[in-house]
């Protein structure tokens, strides 16, 4: 087995384990063996068990941020390229349950709490994209000026519940449901008074 792909094999029984039993609850030698590894050849790529979590939680958000910047529409409107950022985030999450709960997981541990907080002060590259859009708009007075952090929290927190839900079997999106919860999100971030006349005027991405 090629180094790169005994990684792999690591990280993905890592990520099968610990969506099933918890950070706490898969140990290093399950996820060894889940690999088929030994219990030591686990220490060769990765320190310790939290040099693994972080490590697998950086490679699920490359992911997503590759999802986003493909085709990412910068010279568009705000609002068309919203539609991207929150289209592209909803799919990606109910297309990959398995790394969406990693992520959802991660996020509301320990573990996530300085992430975040890198997020928000601009310290972690991931979320350059997402951070300079609401600067953007905020600056340009098409999005709300409010803090980065209550930015997230209207435009992804209703996404991640409905992702949740959809993931449960509560209810079920489809591309029509998916396109009005991202329109209903961005009617909660955008600036209600903004000098542009018309959401969906074309140009060079100035205007919402």
């Amino acid at each position: 087995m090629a180094k790169q792909s005994k990684r792999s094999e690591i990280t993905g029984a890592a990520l099968e384990l610990i969506v099933k039993h918890g950070f706490h609850g898969a140990s290093m030698a399950m996820i060894a063996d889940r690999a088929g590894v030994g219990a030591g050849t686990i220490y060769r790529y990765f320190d310790n068990k939290d040099v693994l979590i972080t490590e697998l939680y950086r490679e699920l958000e490359e992911k997503v941020v590759q999802v986003l910047m493909k085709e990412y529409p910068v010279k568009k409107s705000f609002r068309e390229r919203f539609q991207h950022i929150g289209g592209g985030l909803l799919h990606h999450f109910i297309n990959n349950p398995s790394e969406f709960r990693y992520l959802e997981q991660f996020h509301n541990s320990p573990y996530g709490v300085a992430v975040r907080r890198d997020k928000f002060m601009g310290k972690w590259n991931h979320g350059d994209l997402i951070r300079i859009f609401f600067e953007e708009g905020a600056a340009r007075g098409v999005i709300k000026d409010l803090p980065l952090a209550v930015h997230f929290a209207l435009a992804f927190g209703p996404l991640i519940a409905v992702a949740r839900d959809h993931i449960l079997g509560f209810i079920t999106l489809d591309d029509a449901l998916i396109a009005r919860i991202v329109e209903a999100c961005w009617q909660a971030i955008r600036e209600p008074a903004s000098r542009f006349a018309h959401p969906d005027a074309p140009g060079d991405g100035t205007q919402q």
